[in-house]
């Protein structure tokens, strides 16, 4: 065998496992950030509580940065993700055994799946990093943001899309026919488990030093969260990201109440294949379009520069719903259409949100923003999608909506204020 064939052989792209690591994840995180609300409301939880349950589900992911520095230092990256891979597809059987005891058993069993996940998400990107050299990495940012979003897309649209048809099929047999779809999730996600049991070679660098237990870690990332504290103006990047994703955070579990709840409680009693379809299919792929877009035009104009017309889009998305409210689709294609403008706009800005959070993290995670950007934009939502489900039931969704897009004009002016307020070299 020739020296070039050899190189070849060995090249860390083959099997294409830089796509799929990440798609694999993507199966079990859009279960407990996008169908475990349906799951709960199915369970029968009223909506305060399952928003209140749905939100708590993306702890694990505002606390994950606190095992960067001890899944950093154990180092053996390939065998972790065999292990944690391994135990997520544990986790979604017992998701799916867990609908025989209640509600409060499908929660537990969706945390621990969360957990799972951000413990993935944090050893799949190291290994990756390590892996790729960044030219590499650049390359391949697009076609592996494709292959995860497809992900969502099958677990969001058409596991719930399966799910509603079994309901039809066994006659509103709710519990299994959420159990028949996790066991469809969990066999999906085995297939990339074993291709990557194939597939992934062990780091040529690996990380070396003293290990950290998980106390350390801990202890490692409050001394850096205290230093940030101590820095000047700290406060205002944070005030800044919390009111660029306040109108979201509201939106985002009631979005799917209004498209769930029946018509006597206010919403359009959408049946589950609807929402697949329009929410979990064509709303991802709009925000994906729309992802994709940002990303490009901060390419070509600095982020400073695109601040103010990507703040806007990311808050004038609940604008659609408050439409909604007042001209109700009467048909699955304006459905469609009021899902992919939301998600659209949503997408479109998101990426604004990164230019708070690297003044917030400083020169620490400068070159490595995405570790910090997923724990910090779930911490900003988690609150105001806590308390969605409770302000729906004591408002209206009229009401509800209409507050909803009210936030994002005084959040466009709390931010303009704070950034006349800040010193040179920041925000």
């Amino acid at each position: 065998m020739s020296s070039s064939q050899e190189v070849t052989k060995r090249t860390p792209l083959r099997g294409g496992w830089f796509v799929t690591l990440f798609a694999a994840e993507e199966i079990p995180a859009a279960i407990v950030t996008y169908v475990a609300l349906l799951m709960l409301l199915q369970m029968g939880l009223a909506p305060a509580m399952a928003t209140l349950f749905s939100a708590l589900l993306f702890v694990p992911w505002v606390l994950k940065s606190f095992m960067r520095a001890w899944v950093r230092r154990v180092g053996n990256f390939k065998q972790m993700l065999h292990l944690i891979e391994a135990l997520l597809f544990v986790s979604l059987i017992l998701l799916a055994f867990s609908f025989r005891r209640g509600p409060f058993a499908v929660f537990f069993a969706l945390l621990l799946v969360s957990l799972l996940c951000a413990w993935h998400e944090l050893a799949a990107r190291m290994y990756y990093e390590r892996m790729l050299r960044p030219v590499f990495q650049r390359l391949l940012t697009a076609p592996k943001l494709a292959c995860s979003q497809v992900s969502v897309i099958f677990t969001y649209g058409a596991l719930i899309f399966l799910v509603g048809t079994l309901q039809v099929y066994f006659r509103q047999m709710i519990r299994y026919s959420w159990a028949m779809g996790c066991y469809v999730a969990a066999g999906l996600f085995l297939l990339f488990a074993f291709h990557h049991l194939i597939w992934l070679r062990s780091p040529r660098v690996g990380d070396s030093g003293a290990k950290h237990s998980v106390g350390e870690s801990v202890k490692a990332e409050l001394r850096i969260i205290d230093r940030i504290r101590h820095q000047d103006h700290w406060w205002q990047p944070v005030l800044i990201l919390l009111l660029l994703l306040l109108p979201q955070g509201l939106m985002f579990h009631a979005r799917v109440l209004y498209l769930y709840m029946s018509r006597a409680q206010g919403g359009l009693q959408c049946t589950m294949q609807e929402i697949g379809f329009a929410q979990g299919t064509v709303g991802v792929i709009a925000f994906s379009i729309g992802l994709f877009l940002g990303r490009r035009f901060i390419r070509h104009y600095s982020l400073e520069r695109l601040f103010w017309p990507m703040a806007l889009s990311i808050v004038l998305s609940p604008f659609v719903y408050l439409g909604m409210t007042f001209w109700p689709p009467h048909s699955l294609w304006q459905l469609c259409l009021c899902t992919m403008s939301a998600q659209f706009l949503f997408g479109l800005g998101l990426s604004v949100c990164r230019l708070p959070i690297s003044t917030i993290s400083g020169a620490r995670y400068r070159n490595t923003i995405n570790m910090l950007q997923i724990p910090l934009v779930s911490a900003a939502m988690l609150v105001p999608m806590a308390m969605s489900g409770w302000l729906v039931e004591q408002l209206g969704f009229d009401a509800f909506f209409f507050m909803n897009a009210l936030s994002a004009p005084f959040s466009l002016l709390g931010i303009f204020l704070l950034k006349r307020r800040e010193i040179p070299h920041t925000l």
